[in-house]
């Protein structure tokens, strides 16, 4: 059976011979004008072909290529007057040997079109012209779509890189988040204390977000709050009587969504890094969405030189990082510690317009 390769050699071949054929035909039309001498014709049609042949292919396989597409203008132009020259003697001598062999040395019996040394040069040179333009044209072609083409791998690649960015951020920001609860429940366990069936089963409810919700592109953006909801109702069971949170948010709409665990590791990172004053740990949360515009503030107190030196960890730096990827340049953050509260500030300008988590 024939390859790929021989196939498309037959087709080549099969082209330029019809091309070929096609031109010879060309030449005796026009070789045929005002004269009845067939048989003269058709030889100096044949004569003249394998010179429009030679022209041809060295002006598309060799000039063109070589010199012109690579900007080498001036060799260029050299050589294609060295090819107009050496053509030009073929095709005299063709008429010359035409005259000798076809018309018995009398010019009466030339067609007229065939004495005409400028129609016969102005006829090889369209075909010649007419390739080379069709060629340039097939090359340029060529070259846009293997741009596109490596324009695509390029972002192609560009996107497996940020996903895979992406899901080694996530992967981050689980273990973070679940060792913290963890944490949590381990010390009620030690102490034996009756909220530990209630903080594992709130737990549970995380677990399912963080574990199987977080590895979608999107989520509604009322359930991001309701397990912030949730992560807070873990903390004032932890922090007891020591805890104060004012928690507050408009009405959001169902088909609001935002990248999952976006928000949460800003709560999370409040409680780890907050600090107690006159007895009480302080955490205000307020959640504005306004037309499709996110803003989110959280602050908590925040009193020791340890704790703002440690007051952003890995979920906060993960977290910018996430932006970057899914919100860039639609998003503010600012982060700053003031008369003893750490603030940080969230703005996303349009919720909807999120890259390809």
């Amino acid at each position: 059976m024939m390859n790929l390769s021989q196939i498309n050699n037959s087709k080549f071949i099969l082209f330029h011979f019809l091309f070929w054929v096609a031109v010879w035909f060309f030449f005796v039309y026009f070789f045929s004008y005002n004269s009845n001498n067939t048989n003269y014709v058709t030889w100096f049609s044949s004569f003249l072909l394998p010179i429009t042949m030679i022209t041809t292919y060295f002006m598309v396989y060799y000039l063109i290529p070589n010199y012109l597409l690579t900007k080498k203008y001036k060799s260029f132009a050299l050589y294609s007057i060295y090819t107009l020259v050496f053509s030009t003697y073929l095709i005299l001598v063709a008429i010359f040997g035409s005259f000798v062999l076809l018309s018995d040395m009398e010019v009466k019996n030339m067609p007229p079109m065939s004495r005409n040394y400028i129609f016969i040069l102005i006829l090889v040179y369209l075909v010649v012209f007419i390739v080379s333009f069709i060629s340039i044209l097939n090359h340029n072609f060529k070259t846009q779509t293997e741009n596109k083409e490596l324009q695509n791998k390029i972002l192609e690649t560009q996107l497996q890189i940020k996903d895979q960015e992406l899901n080694y951020l996530k992967k981050q920001i689980h273990p973070h988040f679940l060792f913290n609860t963890l944490n949590t429940i381990y010390g009620f366990a030690l102490k034996q204390s009756k909220n530990t069936p209630d903080i594992i089963l709130k737990l549970s409810n995380l677990l399912d977000y963080i574990l199987y919700q977080v590895n979608k592109p999107k989520v509604n953006l009322k359930e991001e709050v309701l397990h912030i909801k949730e992560y807070i109702e873990l903390e004032k069971i932890r922090f007891q009587d020591t805890l104060k949170v004012n928690f507050s948010t408009n009405d959001i709409s169902d088909k609001k969504q935002i990248a999952p665990m976006l928000l949460i590791p800003f709560v999370e990172n409040a409680f780890k890094h907050g600090s107690l004053i006159d007895g009480f740990l302080k955490v205000d949360i307020q959640i504005n969405l306004v037309e499709n515009q996110l803003n989110f503030t959280i602050r908590n107190t925040i009193i020791n030189e340890e704790a703002k030196q440690d007051k952003i960890g890995i979920g906060l730096v993960n977290i910018k990082k996430r932006l970057d990827l899914l919100y860039k340049n639609n998003y503010q953050l600012n982060i700053e510690d003031k008369d003893n509260w750490f603030v940080v500030n969230l703005v996303i300008s349009n919720l909807n317009n999120i890259k390809n988590a």
